[in-house]
């Protein structure tokens, strides 16, 4: 098993949250049934996109208090002006609700705020929560926030992993297809890309 030492963590993320560094005291252990650490390669992978996700795991729950500006950029169909844009600008809440709102497994009128993204990998949607609640065995829907509690994120993000394949998608050194398989498309991959690159130095130089 490779490890995840103290020392290897606060070389990538410096100013890491307390409660992930709680989440990793264990990791060996934790990621263990995963996979994830059967090979330096595999953790490289995994370690890139949750550090990225997580902007150098300082970052738990996805932050949606964005200026007018940025909502037009980041949403540039629902946002076309800044009368469009204004109304949500400053509001995580209400722009959680309408950006996801109606999908993802979301069905109640509060569901998109309620399930923003959270965690290693940012698991968003009622769906997701649901899924891989029930995989780990706890009322993950029920209560969001153990997401990021220490005793589960880690474990959230394993199983999450796991469940995508990405284990054989790191075997054959394949940012493109993890990129995917964690974000559903190729959001922030030039930052995926160069988080591996630093991850690979750490385990897999």
């Amino acid at each position: 098993m490779v490890p995840v030492t103290p020392a290897q963590l606060a070389q990538l993320a410096p100013r890491c949250l307390d409660v992930f560094t709680q989440a990793f005291a264990e990791a060996e252990t934790v990621l263990m049934p995963y996979g994830i650490n059967d090979s330096a390669l595999r953790l490289a992978h995994f370690m890139a996109q949750v550090l990225h996700e997580t902007a150098a795991l300082t970052v738990a729950a996805e932050n949606l208090n964005y200026s007018p500006e940025r909502l037009m950029a980041v949403w540039p169909r629902r946002f076309p002006t800044l009368a469009a844009a204004e109304p949500y600008a400053g509001n995580p809440e209400q722009l959680a609700n309408l950006v996801y709102g109606g999908r993802m497994g979301n069905i109640d009128p509060d569901d998109g705020w309620k399930y923003i993204g959270r965690g290693l990998l940012q698991l968003t949607g009622r769906a997701a929560y649901k899924k891989y609640g029930d995989l780990l065995g706890i009322d993950l829907a029920g209560t969001p926030a153990l997401a990021v509690d220490p005793q589960w994120a880690l474990k959230l993000a394993g199983v999450v992993w796991q469940a995508l394949g990405c284990n054989a998608k790191a075997d054959a050194d394949d940012v493109t297809a993890v990129t995917k398989a964690i974000n559903g498309g190729l959001t922030g991959f030039s930052d995926r890309q160069a988080w591996l690159v630093k991850t690979k130095a750490v385990w897999a130089s």
